[in-house]
């Protein structure tokens, strides 16, 4: 683990002119997904049996209301995560929005996670596309709020500002 950075290593790297992420000065609280259900709410009450629908050839998972029960204490919060990338939008040069998931494959093979573990992450810098079957942390601002799409609905939302492979 790196030491924090004190107010003199600050100073002299601004002085030299090096960029340093946001989170820098932050203070990073690192996550476990099980963070992302409030506490009390066990995880085995959260999901239930599903469904098979034909016609889409998916699963559709049952939650119960404490799926998208979230955690009000992570709003505004700089976390740290890992997990896995599902690809949301991308350019040519990788992916610039995704959901990152507690498993690999969720919501592609398998079915999705309930809402409170699902997190939509957008990037500044995208992340390389050769790269997306790979774990990775990803740190930045966490926000807190349902929002529907196509895949999955999704219960937190995080603009990174660090991402990197998961060691």
């Amino acid at each position: 683990m790196t030491p924090p950075l004190n107010r003199r290593h600050m100073m002299a790297l601004t002085a030299a002119g090096l960029m340093l992420p946001r989170t820098a000065g932050a203070q990073v609280r690192q996550l476990e997904w099980d963070d992302l259900i409030p506490p009390g709410v066990p995880y085995p009450m959260i999901v239930g049996d599903g469904e098979l629908d034909l016609e889409n050839d998916t699963w559709k998972p049952e939650f119960d209301a404490n799926a998208i029960r979230l955690n009000p204490e992570l709003d505004g919060l700089t976390v740290k995560l890992p997990g896995y990338i599902i690809p949301m939008e991308a350019s040519t040069k990788g992916v610039t929005g995704f959901m990152l998931v507690p498993y690999v494959g969720a919501c592609i093979h398998v079915p999705p996670p309930p809402p409170n573990q699902l997190i939509y992450v957008t990037t500044a810098d995208p992340w390389p596309s050769d790269d997306l079957w790979d774990a990775i942390w990803v740190t930045g601002r966490m926000h807190v709020g349902l929002q529907t799409t196509e895949l999955a609905e999704i219960g937190y939302t995080m603009q990174a500002e660090l991402m990197e492979h998961y060691e």
